[in-house]
């Protein structure tokens, strides 16, 4: 078993009448890289508030690294980007590492993490002058600077162009290669399918399931059956029809069964693919159901 670095039990945190966190019980195991997904409001950005200490719970427990999150000593172990940054204009890129290089015992030298996420030639650049997607790079490399053995990504790559995703991907990549462990949240689908080992979706607070991207696929139990055909004649099994400029594309509970059923049809159709549900409608499936579904062990 790895070891456990962050545990939730029974977590809830409210706002007034708003349960942003309701219940959550979870552990963030040392080595794991997890993505945790869940529409606006779904208490994501909270439930990271509490594992870092910037919150602390109505109720339940919280634990980092076995202690009190709020402990600057426990917090020295950790890495954090959260969604909204601000970083001082006037201060120059590499004055903003060797400051957050200052509060740590063994830091990462400037120039590795220049060049880990993509910055070199921008270490005088006052950060006032830096591109969108430059300063959210530097505010991603922040969190790595202290040689954390477990990071917090509050949508890491939000406003980044496609280059500037791919670049950062890498970063996590080779951090987590190296043992490092990181929670990320994001919106951008594709991102956890590239990235995390495992995956949590959370809804209204609670969490609606956890487990692989391939186990979170299986609890919605549907297929995609997509080929090329003018017209898609009355099949049994199909629950939901999308279509694009040359292919239709079949939802399906039973694909043995549609295609047996197409065939003998008799309707002409070509390139078929049975593929696994993508990602994003097992998250929209997910997150519509009433209770939690956690894949069997």
């Amino acid at each position: 078993m790895a070891e456990t670095l962050a545990y939730a039990e029974d977590l809830r945190r409210r706002y007034g009448d708003v349960a942003a966190v309701d219940g959550v019980t979870l552990q963030i195991g040392a080595g794991e890289l997890l993505g945790l997904l869940g529409p606006n409001g779904a208490g994501k950005s909270t439930l990271i508030n509490l594992f870092t200490g910037l919150r602390a719970p109505t109720s339940g427990r919280v634990a980092l690294f076995g202690q009190d999150p709020r402990s600057p000593g426990t917090r020295r172990a950790i890495g954090v980007t959260p969604q909204e940054t601000g970083l001082p204009a006037a201060l120059r890129v590499g004055e903003c590492i060797r400051f957050v290089a200052s509060h740590f015992p063994d830091p990462l030298p400037v120039g590795e993490v220049l060049s880990r996420f993509g910055l070199e030639g921008l270490a005088r650049r006052q950060t006032g002058g830096l591109s969108g997607g430059q300063r959210r790079r530097l505010a991603v490399a922040l969190a790595f600077v202290g040689r954390p053995r477990l990071v917090f990504l509050d949508e890491p790559t939000a406003g980044l162009d496609v280059e500037g995703r791919h670049m950062l991907w890498e970063a996590i990549r080779s951090f987590h290669a190296e043992g490092g462990t990181v929670l990320l949240t994001s919106h951008y689908l594709e991102e956890i399918e590239a990235l995390a080992t495992r995956v949590v979706v959370l809804g209204q607070g609670r969490v609606l399931a956890d487990g692989t991207v391939a186990e979170l696929r299986g609890i919605v139990g549907t297929r995609r059956v997509s080929l090329s055909i003018r017209e898609i004649p009355s099949l049994p099994g199909i629950l939901h029809v999308e279509r694009d400029e040359t292919r239709a594309h079949l939802l399906t509970a039973d694909s043995d069964l549609l295609v047996r059923e197409l065939v003998l049809s008799g309707v002409p159709f070509a390139d078929l693919e049975v593929a696994s549900t993508p990602l994003e409608e097992a998250f929209l499936a997910i997150t519509a159901l009433p209770a939690v579904a956690t894949p069997a062990a």
